[in-house]
């Protein structure tokens, strides 16, 4: 128990009343389990609402690359005299 009492408390703040949560916050985080410490659903595939990943970030970087790609190809054909 008396690790308990020596553990850090939760730093999240009820709005209703400005008084902080007394739980103990989980280890590595600033809060406790009720406030969102090590919770998220992950990112990607293993997320449960994944559809297509076509506004992913990987594609997303990959159109820009391809825009570049294209740019730089219509100047070098603008400059061939």
């Amino acid at each position: 128990m008396r690790t308990a009492h020596a553990a850090t408390k939760c730093h999240a703040k009820a709005k209703a009343t400005g008084r902080r949560c007394k739980a103990p916050a989980v280890n590595g985080w600033k809060v406790c389990r009720m406030h969102g410490a090590g919770g998220g659903a992950p990112t990607g595939p293993a997320n449960g609402a994944w559809k297509h990943g076509g506004r992913s970030n990987a594609v997303i970087e990959l159109q820009r690359m391809t825009v570049g790609i294209a740019r730089l190809a219509k100047e070098t054909i603008a400059s061939i005299p």
